[in-house]
Formats: structure tokens, C-alpha cells, sequence
């Protein structure tokens, strides 16, 4: 049958495996020129599963899934194309032992991840072994169901023992007859995950019904009895999967491989613990810029009335500095006190003044006399110092030279005394 070519375009090479359903065969694909792998329905094989086989297959698209490339039917013989998978099967690394744990733990995720995709969908493999597990060229695990005994022309079995090696893997519910769902995957992957870590099966015999029975009936042996040193995780994982009732696994795929992440958190926790910020510092870290912008308004405050003060320091200096502010009109209701001359004798005497309304008399011209004026201090804002002859608006001061020819005040008051200024109404 080699060299035969099927539907015009694949052209057998070699065989790759064969059973009772089906065989599989390395072709090469002319038109696209690539090796593939066919699986060719046996003539007296149940055609309607071979065609729902195929229909589940090209339902998933998955990295840890063996693709399906076509499907059709040659000289009255239904055929599927598969991807070829150079690397060999599960079965044949298997063959000299348990594996290293971290290509355990890799492998145990990718098988896990295929089943999670394919259990998403609704498919349940029923078979899962390690010959249905194989490598593509970048030695990453595939998940294919050809529905055949052995794969890759490798198996050290025969026929008599596949029927032993794929009892090996059945799950306590197939062995009752019961339906298989996606935890009976999850047992299947549970006493493969225990094959990698120990090298040997959990229930060994060379009588397939008595598998049958050990899985439906016996407990299933610890990972620790065969290795003490097998990661815990694993091994808790493998006690779990071999869990007899069904309810007491992980429920598919999907839940393997939280199991085999860490349920998601853990990693995180375990990347750097000491790293995380607390809930206080995650805010800080978050918002930085808001912050810095409230501390910079925060300072705008002081700012402001600093500024305000400077502003009005300055025009109070350059008010006092720059020479009187006269004016021609005394405020209406306002008394200005007289400022006493040097050299009077008169002891000085302060009296308080009742404002009174203001009267305007004629000028009287008198002789003019000059004093020398001493100026005191400016009192407060509240009070205002003045000539006779000057109305100066609080707070602004006037201050007169040395020399000052005063004319007689306009209004009748005593040259000597000081009185205290009341404002009216």
C-alpha cells in the first residue's frame, strides 16, 4: 500500500501504527508539500464513530492538541489527515523509567492544558495513555486519539497487552460501565502523572480484567510508598486524581491545571512576597501625580498671602516716602489735634475732645512766627498726627521740614493741648 496516494494528493509512505479500527500512515502531502499523518477507516470498522471522531477533532484548535488538516472519503474508505508528529510518544520515553521532575511538571501542564481545552467543548477523550501522547518537533505534548494500539511502530506491546495497557489507565466508573465524563480524563491523567514520578503503574497484573477490578474497587497506592522525595505537589495532585469517586477529583481539565499553576495567586506570592505594598503604599504608587499636585496647591495658600502682604508693605513704604498727601478739605466730622511747639512752658495737658460740627470762619491773617517743629512717631493706624494746617486720611502721615511757616488753624482749639480724636457719626 505504499506509495499509494489518496484523494489525489497524499501519498503513503510508511505505516505508523495499526488496530482493529483503524491504521495510520506517513504520507506526504503534494500540494502543499509537508509530511502528514493519515488515519485510514478498517473495512469493517463502525463508520458513523469515525465520522464523529473526526467532527470532535476539527472542533478544537489548541497547541497541546493533535490538529486535524482534512477529511474525506477515498474507494469507499473514510480517511482522516492529522498532524505528524515526529517526536515520538509518552509511551516510549516511559519505557526506561520515571523523568526528571521539571519535565514531569512541564508535561503534567501541557497534557493538562489540552484537556482543559478539549473538556471546555465537550469532548472526553475516554483513552487517555501515554502512546495517545506524542511530541511535535519542538518536543512539545500533543493529545491524539487515533483509536489504535500502538503508535509510532515503537510499542513494546502486543496485542494482547494493549488491551493490558489501556486497561491500566481506565477510570473506576468505565470499569463499572458506567458513563465517562471529564473526571474520568482526570483519573486517567492522575495514574500517568504517578507513572512519571514513580516509573511504574499504581495497579499492576497480568490479567486485564483483574486491572479492571483493581481500578474500580482497590485503593490506589501512595506516590510516597514508591518515592519519598517526589515533589508535594505532584503527589497530592496524583492522590486526588485517583480519587475512586468521581465527586472527589478535580472536576477536568480546567482544574488540573489551576492545581498545577498554584490556583493562580500562590505564583505571585512566591515571585517576591516582600515586594508586594501594602494597601497604603499601593495608593501612593498609583496616584503620584494627584499627590504632588495637592502639595503644590497646598503651598499656593501661603504664597498668595505672602505676596498680598509684600504688596502692601510696598505701597505703605512708598505712601510714607514719597511727601505728603495734602489735602484742601478737612473730612467731614473729624478733629485734628494741634501739635505743641518747643520751647513752650505750659505743662501739657491731655483732654479728651467732643467732636461737634464743623464751622467755617472767615480767615484771620496773623503775624507769621517761626518754630521748630519736632515730629514725633506715627501712632497707629487709629490715630492720626497732623499740623494745624494739614487733614491727612488715615493712615497717611505728613511730614513737615525742619522750617514750617504754619497759618492760625481754622478751627478754635488750644495750641497746647493734644486731644484724643473721636470719629462721629
Amino acid at each position: 500500500m505504499a506509495d499509494e496516494v489518496i484523494a489525489g494528493r497524499y501519498r503513503l509512505l510508511e505505516p505508523l501504527g495499526r488496530g482493529a479500527m483503524s491504521s495510520v500512515w506517513l504520507a506526504q502531502d503534494d500540494e502543499l508539500e509537508r509530511r502528514v499523518a493519515v488515519k485510514m477507516l478498517a473495512q469493517s470498522a463502525d463508520r458513523d464513530r469515525f465520522e464523529r471522531e473526526a467532527r470532535a477533532v476539527a472542533a478544537l484548535s489548541h497547541p497541546n492538541i493533535c490538529s486535524l488538516y482534512d477529511y474525506g472519503e477515498a474507494d469507499g474508505r473514510p480517511y482522516m489527515v492529522l498532524e505528524y508528529l515526529p517526536n515520538g510518544s509518552l509511551e516510549e520515553r516511559l519505557k526506561d523509567g520515571p523523568l526528571p521532575d521539571q519535565e514531569t511538571t512541564r508535561l503534567a501542564a501541557e497534557m493538562a492544558a489540552g484537556l482543559a481545552h478539549a473538556h471546555e467543548r465537550g469532548l472526553v477523550h475516554r483513552d487517555l495513555k501515554p502512546a495517545n501522547v506524542l511530541f511535535d518537533a519542538e518536543d512539545r505534548a500533543k493529545i491524539a486519539d487515533f483509536g489504535i494500539a500502538r503508535m509510532g511502530g515503537s510499542g513494546t506491546l502486543t496485542e494482547a497487552g494493549t488491551v493490558l495497557g489501556t486497561a491500566s489507565y481506565i477510570s473506576p466508573e468505565q470499569a463499572s460501565g458506567r458513563p465517562a465524563g471529564p473526571a474520568s480524563d482526570v483519573y486517567s491523567f492522575g495514574v500517568i502523572l504517578f507513572r512519571m514520578l514513580t516509573g511504574r503503574l499504581p495497579f499492576v497484573s497480568t490479567n486485564a480484567m483483574e486491572l479492571v477490578r483493581m481500578h474500580r474497587d482497590d485503593p490506589p497506592p501512595s506516590v510516597a510508598d514508591f518515592r519519598a522525595d517526589a515533589p508535594a505537589r505532584l503527589e497530592s495532585l496524583v492522590a486526588a486524581a485517583l480519587a475512586k469517586d468521581p465527586a472527589d477529583r478535580p472536576a477536568d481539565g480546567g482544574a488540573l491545571l489551576r492545581e498545577l499553576r498554584g490556583a493562580g495567586g500562590d505564583a505571585t506570592v512566591m515571585l517576591a512576597p516582600r515586594a508586594l505594598p501594602s494597601a497604603s503604599d499601593a495608593t501612593q504608587v498609583l496616584r503620584p501625580s494627584r499627590r504632588l499636585r495637592r502639595k503644590r496647591e497646598y503651598w499656593l495658600v501661603p504664597l498668595v498671602v505672602l505676596l498680598l502682604a509684600a504688596g502692601i508693605a510696598v505701597a505703605l513704604l512708598t505712601t510714607n516716602g514719597g511727601g505728603s498727601a495734602e489735602t484742601t478739605s478737612p473730612l467731614t466730622g473729624l478733629s485734628l489735634p494741634t501739635v505743641a511747639t518747643a520751647g513752650s512752658t505750659k505743662p501739657t495737658t491731655t483732654t479728651p475732645s467732643t467732636t461737634a460740627k464743623t464751622t467755617t470762619a472767615p480767615t484771620t491773617t496773623a503775624p507769621t512766627t517761626t518754630h521748630r517743629v519736632t515730629t514725633a512717631p506715627a501712632p497707629p493706624p487709629t490715630t492720626s498726627t497732623a499740623l494745624p494746617t494739614t487733614t491727612v486720611a488715615p493712615p497717611t502721615t505728613t511730614t513737615v521740614p525742619p522750617t514750617t511757616t504754619a497759618p492760625p488753624p481754622t478751627t478754635d482749639t488750644t495750641p497746647t493741648t493734644t486731644a484724643a480724636i473721636t470719629t462721629g457719626p
